[in-house]
């Protein structure tokens, strides 16, 4: 595997921009490399995975490529302060990467979304508004939950930064920011959601409710939860089987 750091001018955020890719070596299967496009959490940035799991290990195994876009704390949304992060990652860092690494398959099939806490809820909002673009999502612990998310945080003086983010707390149930109402509302072709979820973390709940909502609402859903906190602990472990699902073994001896 190769381990890239690139620096590119991004037209979404009007400034420079970063990502780390992973690209393995050799000649690119058919229909090219199956690409993730990995999210790190809230206090993290686009370094964090390869050094806080072994990404590069378990990518290299599967044949798969890694994408990890940076974001800072803007929440992959296109931000009430006029930031466009979801434009950037949805967009913009998929269509840089497969510029850049032809390599990387231009295929809906080939192309997924995972995340930690603020990743996974990146992650399935990249899925559920570019279905198009992404056939799988996956949630690590997400913070799937838009408008629970400013009573979850200490302390309240923080209400300007949720403002910042998502608009008048007050108003992001039900907004353009709600993964349960672009769930109900998406219709046509429907992405694959893997969620993942430590029963002792803050963010169960969601976990809990984002699953029962789609279920109910007759998506492929693969979930699973065990004891856990909101640590890397989990993650790394967690991030390998949400691997398997993304591309089974049978997969991996095709792409070889």
């Amino acid at each position: 595997m190769a381990l890239l750091q690139v620096d590119f001018y991004s037209n979404a955020l009007g400034r420079g921009a970063q990502m780390n890719v992973l690209l393995p070596e050799g000649r690119a299967p058919e229909g090219g490399f199956p690409t993730l496009y990995l999210l790190h959490g809230m206090t993290d940035d686009y370094s964090v995975w390869t050094r806080r799991t072994s990404i590069e290990r378990y990518a290299e195994d599967k044949r798969l490529a890694v994408v990890m876009p940076d974001t800072r704390l803007g929440w992959y949304v296109d931000t009430a302060m006029g930031e466009r992060f979801f434009e950037h990652v949805s967009d913009e860092v998929v269509r840089a990467s497969r510029r850049m690494l032809p390599g990387l398959s231009p295929l809906r099939e080939r192309t997924f979304a995972a995340g930690i806490s603020m990743g996974g809820y990146g992650a399935l909002r990249c899925a559920l508004l570019r279905p198009d673009v992404f056939s799988k999502a996956a949630s690590l612990s997400g913070a799937l939950d838009a408008a629970a998310l400013p009573r979850l945080d200490e302390p309240l003086e923080q209400t300007a930064y949720w403002e910042d983010t998502f608009g008048p707390i007050d108003r992001i149930a039900g907004s353009e920011h709600d993964l349960f109402r672009a769930a109900a509302e998406l219709r046509g072709i429907r992405p694959e959601i893997w969620l993942w979820c430590g029963t002792e973390d803050f963010l169960y709940p969601a976990s809990v409710k984002m699953r029962d909502h789609l279920r109910a609402l007759g998506y492929s859903v693969r979930y699973s939860e065990g004891p856990g906190e909101h640590l890397w602990l989990y993650w790394d472990a967690q991030i390998q089987n949400a691997l398997d699902w993304m591309i089974p073994a049978e997969e991996v001896l095709a792409c070889r």
